[in-house]
């Protein structure tokens, strides 16, 4: 595993050892961040199930401002900061705790993501819970991105003001790219 592109590009990550995580493969990472490029350069990103810090790094990688990393796995937390050591340490945060916790607080603190990413364990189900969360929390800043990586195909093509703009499959895996749509269209 490595980071693909950018001021990072070639770095090394590890990842590939930590229980109940599947990084996100190159060709896959790839094809995902030529999808959402052009609403990189100065976003906020949340990285909600972090893992090895992969999908975090490449979008800091290609210009992202900040980026949060959230984890509940000390072992994940272990690696995610190994991997960060050659990252600017004014641009990410790192956090060990289950992701309602973090979500929770982030709406507490009344922070907003231009970016985030969700891959959650496959068998977990909380996708739409927390597509509508990030949506009725106003965790989003207008026109954000979410990028899903699934393995069952279990999302709708919105949730509230969330738009499917992209989905793709890379054999059993899927990519979704939902935007938040808030402006009002005005009636003709």
């Amino acid at each position: 595993m490595r980071i693909i592109s950018g001021k990072y590009k070639g770095r090394k990550l590890e990842g590939h050892q930590i229980d109940g995580t599947r990084p996100t493969q190159d060709r896959v990472k790839e094809s995902m961040f030529s999808m959402i490029q052009e609403h990189l350069k100065d976003a906020i990103v949340l990285d909600l199930f972090a893992g090895s810090a992969n999908l975090g790094i490449e979008a800091l990688s290609n210009g992202a401002k900040y980026c949060y990393f959230v984890d509940h796995s000390p072992q994940a937390i272990q690696v995610i900061r190994k991997n960060l050591e050659f990252v600017d340490k004014n641009t990410y945060s790192v956090s060990c705790m289950d992701y309602q916790k973090a979500l929770k607080q982030f709406a507490f603190d009344h922070k907003s993501f231009d970016l985030v990413f969700l891959d959650p364990p496959y068998q977990d189900k909380t996708l739409p819970e927390i597509l509508t969360f990030l949506v009725e929390k106003q965790l989003l800043k207008d026109h954000a991105l979410v990028v899903c990586e699934l393995e069952h195909d279990t999302l709708d093509e919105e949730y509230t003001s969330l738009q499917l703009k992209k989905a793709k499959k890379y054999g059993y895996k899927q990519v979704k790219i939902y935007q938040l749509e808030l402006e009002s269209k005005e009636e003709t």
